[in-house]
């Protein structure tokens, strides 16, 4: 079940970026108002999840690959081993998101994000359905950890 979420994780993050970029042409209309709180923007990420550790360099560059790409070479152990339906969805999620932002860096250098949450004139995140899938991976796995594993114990 992990490794079905992972692939249509990564599916769903390729297949919006690539519409957006390409077919939506988003550079050339950004901004677009989807509603009071959502944008469509476009933000070349360098980093990783909230601009943190932003990257100009191949070399930076490379070394997050390589460790997006052993990160989800890990989960995808836990997953291979884990019998908790909840735990390896949240694990496939983590790897989607993993790899598509991995596709972005190698196909562009930096990772394409495009969806932007703010309020008024303050912008809280720019992120993509990868971000967000890790995010939720996350959420989950968290949830898992501290509530289902309990129940599994007893």
């Amino acid at each position: 079940m992990g490794f079905a979420v992972a692939l249509v994780t990564l599916l769903l993050d390729q297949a919006s970026k690539l519409y957006t970029l390409f077919v939506y042409d988003l550079p050339v209309r950004e901004p677009v108002e989807l509603t009071p709180f959502l944008n469509l923007i476009v933000v070349w990420n360098r980093g990783i999840s909230y601009g943190l550790f932003q990257q100009h360099t191949d070399l930076g560059r490379w070394i997050l690959i390589v460790v997006s790409i052993l990160a989800s070479i890990g989960l995808g152990i836990w997953i291979r081993r884990t019998t908790a339906r909840l735990l390896a969805a949240s694990l496939g999620l983590i790897v989607g998101g993993a790899i598509g932002n991995v596709i972005d860096r190698l196909a562009y250098g930096a990772v394409f994000d495009f969806l932007q949450l703010h309020w008024g004139s303050w912008s809280w995140y720019v992120f993509n359905v990868a971000d967000a899938a890790i995010v939720a991976g996350v959420v989950s796995l968290l949830y898992d950890s501290f509530v289902l594993e309990k129940r599994r114990v007893r």
